[in-house]
Parts: C-alpha cells; structure tokens; sequence
C-alpha cells in the first residue's frame, strides 16, 4: 500500500505550484492535447514526415512536463519517495488487483491479434455508409493516424511507448495523486482511483468518447496497481506494454489515415 501524504502543507514552499501542476494535467492537458492533434492530422495531408516530427514533439512534451513535476516534488520537504510511488514494490497485489492486470494482459493480447488480424482494415471499409459524405471520419480515426507505418516511425514510436510509460504513470500516478491525496486530506483508496482514471481519461479527449472511456478504464487499473503495491514499477511496465503492442502490428494491416493525403500506409 503506498503512503500518501495526507495534508497540502507536506508540499512546504512548493504548494502552491503541485496543485498547479496537477490542476493543468486535469483542465490543461485535455485542450493542449486537442490542439496538437488536431494541427498534427492537418499537417498529415501534406507533410510526408508529421508523423515523426509529432513523436519528437511528444517527447520533448512529456519529458518536459515530468521534469518540472520532479523539481516541484524535489522542493517539497515532506514528500518523500515513497510517497510519489518512486520505490520498489512493497509486496505482491491483492487478488483483486491481480485479476484486474490478467483481464487487461488478455485484451493486449486479443486486441492485437485481432489488429494484426486486419481489424483496422475491415473496420474502414465499413466505416462509412452510403449517404454519409466522403468526408465523414470513423471512430478511432485520431488513434489511427497516430500509428506508426515505416521503420523510421516505428523506431521514434518505441520511445514514445517507452515515454508514455515513464512520464505519464509519474505524472499522472506518482505526482498527480500525492496531491490529490494531500488536498483532499487522504482519501480512500476508491476515491483516488476514480479521480485518476477520470484525469487520464480526459488527457485522451481528442480520441473521442470511446477514446477517453478506454484510456479512463486504464488509468483506473494503473492507479490501483499504483495504490496495492506502493510503487509506480508495475504500472510503468504495463503501460509501456499496453502502447508498445503496435509496434508487433505490420504496416500492411494499417488503413490510411482520413488525414493523410492517400498512398499505401507503409509508404
């Protein structure tokens, strides 16, 4: 179980800028995340090379981000490491937990089985009915161009994985919910679990509903791996695990974008 800190004034000199920082991963990050995304999938139709300039932006954003998380938590005195998650696991998850993680390691499984399979493809071949217009966007159409089709892009996907693993489970496990934790005075467990998977859902709003319902449900269990075994290891790996998994889908099981101008996905 991890050992939050139960009072804002944990924080010392660095209070105000934690709750900060948390509040902008809340309310900014959605709008920021919308904004980018929606400049990257214009800048598909006419730059063969968006996709991997995104990903070096999302790396230096990410990095970005959790640096300053980190230099806030270093000014904090009566924070320790223990208490953002920053040590090794203090004991095996609940039964609880572990039948939570094994549902999620069989959806990694079956999804990309079945996105290896050519998922996407049937998907947008049905994607749009008749009457609908040629420009009417499937569902899942902000994930999709986000995938990465050439090596040079599968190579710079790796990092952002590996990323998203590290950055997003600190700032949104370890950082966010130390200062949940203090300014609502330690809540129960259920309550940060909620309040995280409500906060990384939103992250994910350009995705959609369907996309902030996802990511939300993961968050949740990330949190409540993060909560049972007080370490952010075995959140970290799952969620580099659960981003990573495209990396084993081939380009040829890729539709194009509705963003991207046309040609062959792995072109």
């Amino acid at each position: 179980m991890t050992t939050l800190p139960v009072a804002l004034d944990a924080f010392g000199p660095a209070a105000l800028a934690a709750v900060v920082v948390a509040a902008y991963l809340v309310v900014g990050e959605p709008v920021v995340g919308h904004v980018l995304h929606r400049r990257f999938e214009g800048r598909l139709r006419t730059d063969a090379g968006a996709r991997r300039s995104f990903y070096r932006r999302l790396l230096v954003l990410e990095w970005g981000l959790a640096v300053v998380a980190s230099v806030v938590w270093l000014a904090s005195p009566g924070v320790d490491a223990a208490a953002v998650g920053l040590v090794w696991p203090r004991g095996w998850p609940g039964p609880g937990t572990v039948v939570v993680v094994v549902v999620v390691l069989l959806f990694v499984v079956a999804s990309t089985r079945q996105l290896r399979a050519g998922a996407l493809l049937e998907a947008a071949r049905s994607a749009r009915r008749p009457g609908e217009g040629r420009h009417a966007e499937p569902p899942g159409q902000s994930t999709l161009a986000l995938l990465p089709r050439t090596e040079g892009e599968r190579r710079l996907f790796t990092l952002v994985g590996v990323t998203a693993g590290v950055c997003e489970e600190w700032l949104y496990r370890g950082f966010f919910l130390a200062v949940v934790a203090a300014v609502a005075g330690g809540p129960p467990t259920w309550v940060l679990v909620v309040v995280a998977a409500v906060a990384f859902g939103l992250a994910h709003a350009y995705q959609g509903r369907a996309g902030i319902v996802l990511t939300g449900v993961l968050g949740g269990v990330m949190a409540l791996v993060y909560v049972d075994t007080g370490s952010l290891l075995l959140p970290v790996l799952l969620h580099a695990l659960i981003d990573l998994r495209f990396l084993l889908v081939p380009a040829s099981a890729l539709p194009a974008s509705v963003h991207e101008a046309g040609g062959p996905p792995g072109r």
